[in-house]
C-alpha cells in the first residue's frame, strides 16, 4: 500500500470511530506504531487536526475545522452505494427517501464514465416496492447513532406497546434495522438491566454529554431477536415434514428452527396477527402440523372454509 492510500485509509478510521489507540490503527493498516506516529504528523502537516491523550480512554481522534478530501470510489464501492441509496430511497427513515435521490443525482455528475454506467445499470434495473413499515425520524436515529459512536448517554419518552409512556436514561449500544422496524439495543440506568426499544415509539430524543464506560454487552442481534419474539401476542411451534436445510433458506430469521430427525424439524414462529402468522406458515414448500396452538389450528379451519367457498363460487 502506497502512503498516499494509507493516509486516505487512516483518514476514513479517524472518521468512522470517535477514538482509536496506536495499536488499534497499526492493527488495521498493517503497519507499526511508529508508522502510525509519522502518518498522523503528515496529516497535521496536511492541516487535519488529529489530537491525541493519553491514559485510560485516551488515543487518537479527528477534531472539528477540516473536510475529508473528496469521495474517492471505485466500481464496486460505487455500485454497493447506488443500491443502498435506492433502497433508502423506499426506506423506512422519514426524509431520507428524497435525500437518497439526490446524493444519487450529486453522485452521477461526479463519477467517471464506466463507473458511471455501472451504476446507471443497477439503478434502471431495481425497483422498489413500498410496503407497510413504521417510519422513524431521522433526526432521532442520527442523535442515537452518534450517541453509540461517541460513547454518550441518551435519553428520551418512550411509549410502550400497552400505551404506557416513560422518560428513558441509557447508555446506547447499537442500533439494529430488521427490514420492517429499527431497535435500539441499550442499557437502562434506572432499570439496571438491558433493554430494547423500538426508535418508531420514542420521542424528544437527545444525547447527553455524559460519557459511559462500555459494559460487557449481549450479541445485538440475538437479544434483538429475543426481544421481539418475547413482545408477539401469538406464538407457535409447528412440525414440518422435511429436514432442516431444506426449509432454513425460507425461514430465514423469522423464526427458529430446531431439527428433530433427518425428515422432520420444528419451527417456532410469533406474531401479533394470528392469522397473517397462518398466512406466512402457508408459503412454506413443506407441509406441517401445528403442536402447541389450537388458536392456529381454528384459524386454518376458517381459511379452509372460505377457500372452500371461494373454490365454489361461481365465476363472474
Amino acid at each position: 500500500m502506497t502512503t498516499t492510500a494509507r493516509l486516505l485509509q487512516l483518514l476514513g478510521l479517524l472518521q468512522a470511530q470517535a477514538v482509536w489507540t496506536g495499536e488499534e490503527l497499526a492493527d488495521r493498516l498493517g503497519v507499526t506504531t511508529r508508522s502510525v506516529r509519522r502518518d498522523i504528523d503528515r496529516l497535521r502537516e496536511l492541516g487535519y487536526p488529529v489530537q491525541s491523550s493519553r491514559g485510560t480512554g485516551g488515543g487518537y481522534q479527528l477534531g472539528a475545522g477540516r473536510a475529508l478530501p473528496p469521495l474517492l470510489l471505485d466500481q464496486d464501492e460505487a455500485v454497493a452505494v447506488a443500491v443502498c441509496l435506492r433502497l433508502a430511497a423506499g426506506g423506512t427513515v422519514a426524509g431520507v427517501g428524497e435525500a437518497a435521490l439526490r446524493t444519487m443525482a450529486k453522485l452521477d455528475q461526479v463519477m467517471p464514465a464506466a463507473i458511471r454506467a455501472h451504476v446507471a445499470a443497477v439503478q434502471e434495473a431495481t425497483v422498489t416496492v413500498d410496503y407497510q413499515a413504521a417510519t422513524v425520524d431521522s433526526d432521532a436515529l442520527l442523535a442515537l447513532a452518534r450517541a453509540v459512536r461517541e460513547r454518550h448517554q441518551a435519553r428520551f419518552d418512550y411509549t410502550a406497546r400497552d400505551g404506557a409512556a416513560s422518560y428513558r436514561r441509557v447508555e446506547p449500544y447499537r442500533l439494529i434495522a430488521t427490514g420492517r422496524r429499527w431497535y435500539l439495543m441499550a442499557f437502562d440506568l434506572d432499570r439496571d438491566d438491558w433493554r430494547s426499544f423500538r426508535l418508531d415509539r420514542m420521542t424528544e430524543v437527545r444525547a447527553s454529554t455524559f460519557g459511559f464506560t462500555p459494559r460487557e454487552a449481549p450479541d445485538a442481534e440475538e437479544y434483538i431477536r429475543r426481544s421481539v419474539r418475547s413482545g408477539w401476542d401469538n406464538e407457535a411451534t409447528v412440525r414440518l415434514q422435511c429436514g432442516l436445510p431444506e426449509v432454513e433458506d425460507y425461514v430465514g430469521r423469522w423464526g427458529t428452527l430446531t431439527a428433530v430427525d433427518d425428515g422432520h424439524c420444528d419451527l417456532q414462529v410469533g406474531s401479533q396477527n394470528l392469522d397473517m402468522m397462518a398466512w406466512w406458515l402457508l408459503r412454506l414448500p413443506h407441509d406441517f402440523e401445528v403442536l402447541d396452538n389450537e388458536e392456529l389450528v381454528a384459524a386454518y379451519q376458517r381459511l379452509a372454509t372460505r377457500t372452500a367457498q371461494l373454490a365454489g363460487a361461481p365465476s363472474h
